[in-house]
């Protein structure tokens, strides 16, 4: 017990000595414990203050997201009027789902609701937004159709004939939405059958736009094909029952058939040849103007047996290509008719039958028919295919055809002015040619005809008087445009009396003397070949306007001049005349042969008739001599390209020969070149001189011939023909002209006697003084005919 007591009392001895430590530590450990406690609170502190800051700046930003969502739905709705294709509508689309909420949907579904009533070609565009957004955002289609389907009973109900525009903007819309499957057909079909109960006014009008805008897809669709069909078949009896005006009437029909169109069979198409389709193929695809040359070798190398109709058959279809193209048809004939002239021809027939035949017909449908063809006919005339009478008789046949029959009012109607559009294209097409000479006259005679035309008409639609305007400003822009119809008919008499009085005046002085005359231009550097010729005269019959003024002498100074036949030549200058270019080139023979003109027209006095004394500008004296110039040198170059004749068998003998040889004893004949010797050979041959050269001189060597060689029988046979035929020419002149004095002596009541000493020489027109009968004169003048295809128009 005393042992357990005293492990007890040490036991609690040392308890003692250890409980001050024990003491100490749990005042240590409470310290430490409030200092954690005080840093817990700090830390709690911060994060509330940390969350509290996050929470401030995730509602700052959604406020400024909101800020920033609304400024770019604005930018969108701005935006969606300015879609009017696809393209926009759709990249609009993607750019909307990026700022898509519940209320920027509302203001997209507002937006597209108050689409403007007058920009109907919006509502595909809309439709398709709608279409594209239903399938990720149900509640945009079904809003806007809601308020579609309110607004549509509303403008039904109130039964007002006004906004008529509204209702078409709303039905178009159901419309639209239903090819998109967006509007129920039950939704379009409850539209039409509330229409129809009333079918009335603008009731009418809703129905027909709704049909035209989905009717014939709905009757297309398998499952709607049935009701659609029966809706269109109670239209049509509503129509048939009801006593509807001519507009309701037209759309009802419109939109019945373009619902459910009439059924017919299938259009065939022509089968043609693989040569029919090559030629198709090089005038209506590859022509153009780098490969027209192309074409042309192509054209010419076909086989024309079998292809030449087919091929005139194209160019006629001229009104089927492009416009822009006509003159490279033009061209291309041009180029063929050097090489096939009954083709060219073929062609302007062709043309030429078109155009009245377009004029007998007048039907509407061949308005743009003739203008093609008025447009080729001049062209034709630029590539110098065809003459300025062809042009000048067109002319005239389009203004004059058809009038003073019975049937006037059916060929040309008072309102109709398509003839007005016919003339215009064809002088704008050609008539800047008419600038000079005889078809400058004719031009202006034939516009004051056109314009008694004009007046005819009445009121002209604006379109056609500023084409005139501008063909009159371009053509003639110094003509008096007359403004009643008496002063242009005034004019037309006026006109009509010159030529007649002119044409008595020249048939009772006797003017059908052919005379020519030289006058001098300026300072004398320039001449000019001035004739008056009765037979020249023109005295074309009077619907063609065409004559010459009183005392007025005809001066031809380029080509195209019209000639009494109504046939164009060409210009002819007056060294055309007095120089002659031989064949054999000699040129001592041209030079004595023009000296003897000049010196026989010295001599005579010829009187040329002129109205005043002329004024010659020396800007026309300048170009005047520039021509010339140009078209001798045309000249010279012509004939240097001409292949030369084979020398003739009968030659004049050199006059330095002639004396050297010369032999009293022997009978020369000039002109053939040929002697005989009577003394030495008798009748039996027949002595001919050939000319050889010996280096750089000449020599005559004799050569005997038999007389009964053919060399010899054929010459002598041929001389005496010549002889023969030069002794008819003669007699022929003689009597012209003996019968010519006695017709003017009769018509002037004065006996003129004739001597042939005058120097009176018949001559035609394009013959020069010194040409005789013999066939020693020639007259040049340019041939019209194009070179190649391309290069052959007037310029």
């Amino acid at each position: 017990m005393e042992a357990e007591h005293s492990v007890g009392d040490g036991v609690t001895s040392a308890a003692e000595e250890k409980s001050p430590s024990s003491a100490e530590k749990p005042k240590e450990k409470n310290k430490e414990d409030q200092e954690k406690d005080r840093t817990k609170e700090i830390d709690r502190d911060k994060l509330k203050e940390k969350e509290v800051d996050k929470k401030v700046e995730k509602e700052n930003d959604k406020e400024k997201v909101k800020v920033i969502d609304g400024a770019s739905i604005d930018i969108l709705l701005q935006r969606l009027p300015g879609c009017v294709s696809r393209d926009l509508i759709d990249q609009l689309t993607v750019d909307f789902c990026y700022v898509n909420s519940k209320s920027n949907r509302k203001k997209l579904v507002r937006a597209l609701f108050n689409v403007p009533r007058t920009s109907l070609e919006l509502l595909p565009y809309y439709s398709r937004l709608v279409a594209t957004l239903n399938t990720c955002m149900k509640d945009v289609a079904s809003i806007l159709l809601q308020m579609l389907e309110e607004e549509f009973n509303f403008l039904l109900n109130k039964k007002d004939q006004m906004n008529i525009e509204t209702k078409i903007r709303n039905i178009r819309f159901l419309g639209e939405l239903a090819k998109f499957k967006v509007a129920a057909p039950g939704l379009i079909f409850s539209c039409i059958k509330s229409c129809l109960d009333d079918f009335t006014h603008h009731n009418i009008d809703v129905a027909c736009n709704l049909l035209e805008t989905c009717g014939r897809f709905l009757y297309r669709s398998p499952e709607t094909s049935l009701r659609m069909g029966n809706m269109l078949e109670i239209i049509m009896r509503l129509k048939n029952v009801k006593n509807l005006d001519a507009r309701h009437s037209t759309l009802v029909e419109n939109v019945y058939y373009q619902c459910k169109p009439p059924e017919r069979s299938a259009k065939i198409s022509k089968v043609r040849a693989p040569l029919q389709q090559y030629i198709r193929k090089l005038l209506f695809s590859d022509l153009d103007k780098s490969s027209i040359e192309h074409v042309l070798r192509q054209l010419r190398k076909l086989p024309w047996n079998d292809c030449e109709s087919y091929l005139l058959k194209c160019f006629m279809k001229v009104h089927k290509g492009k416009y822009s193209q006509v003159h490279l048809i033009a061209s291309l004939t041009a180029g063929l008719s050097r090489y096939h002239d009954t083709f060219a021809v073929a062609v302007v027939d062709e043309v030429l039958e078109q155009i009245r035949l377009g004029l007998e017909l007048n039907e509407y449908g061949m308005q743009q028919q003739r203008i093609a063809f008025m447009r080729f006919l001049g062209e034709l005339y630029n590539y110098r295919l065809i003459d300025s009478c062809v042009v000048f008789e067109t002319l005239y046949l389009i203004i004059f055809y058809g009038h003073g029959s019975p049937e006037q009012d059916i060929l040309d109607p008072p309102e109709d002015c398509f003839r007005l559009r016919m003339v215009i294209t064809l002088l704008e097409t050609c008539g800047h040619f008419f600038d000079r000479g005889s078809s400058k006259r004719r031009l202006d005679h034939f516009l004051l005809y056109f314009q008694r035309y004009i007046l005819c008409k009445g009121s002209i639609p604006l379109d056609i008087e500023f084409d005139l305007q501008d063909l009159f400003a371009d053509l003639r822009p110094k003509m008096v445009r007359y403004s009643s119809f008496e002063e242009v008919n005034q004019a037309i008499l006026e006109l009509e009396e010159k030529e007649q009085s002119m044409g008595s005046e020249k048939t009772s002085n006797g003017k059908y003397d052919t005379q020519t005359a030289k006058l001098s231009v300026g300072n004398g550097t320039g001449l000019i070949e001035q004739r008056e010729a009765g037979n020249e005269s023109i005295n074309l019959p009077r619907e063609n306007g065409v004559g010459l003024d009183e005392g007025e002498s005809e001066i031809e100074t380029e080509s195209g001049s019209m000639d009494a036949d109504g046939q164009e030549e060409d210009e002819e200058l007056d060294e055309d005349k007095y120089v002659e270019h031989d064949d054999d080139g000699d040129d001592d023979v041209e030079e004595e042969e023009t000296e003897e003109v000049m010196g026989s027209e010295e001599e005579e006095h010829v009187k040329v008739k002129q109205k005043e004394k002329m004024q010659i500008d020396p800007v026309e004296e300048a170009e005047f001599e520039k021509e010339f110039r140009a078209l001798m040198q045309e000249s010279i170059e012509s004939r240097k390209l001409e292949v030369r004749s084979r020398p003739t068998l009968n030659m004049m003998i050199p006059m330095n020969l002639f004396e050297g040889y010369r032999d009293h004893n022997r009978i020369i004949d000039v002109e053939s070149g040929d002697e005989v010797d009577d003394e030495r050979s008798g009748e039996s041959s027949v002595t001919f001189r050939v000319l050889v050269k010996k280096g750089s001189k000449q020599q005559m060597k004799q050569l005997h011939i038999p007389r009964d060689s053919s060399l010899v029988q054929s010459t002598k046979q041929k001389e005496a023909a010549e002889l023969e035929e030069k002794q008819d020419i003669k007699r022929l002149v003689l009597e012209y002209n003996e019968r010519e004095e006695e017709e003017r002596a009769v018509s002037s009541g004065q006996s003129m006697s004739w001597s042939p000493s005058s120097g009176s020489v018949l001559m035609g027109r394009g013959s020069g003084v010194q040409g005789g009968w013999d066939g020693g004169g020639r007259h040049s003048s340019r041939q019209r005919r194009p070179v190649a295809a391309g290069y052959g128009r007037r310029r």
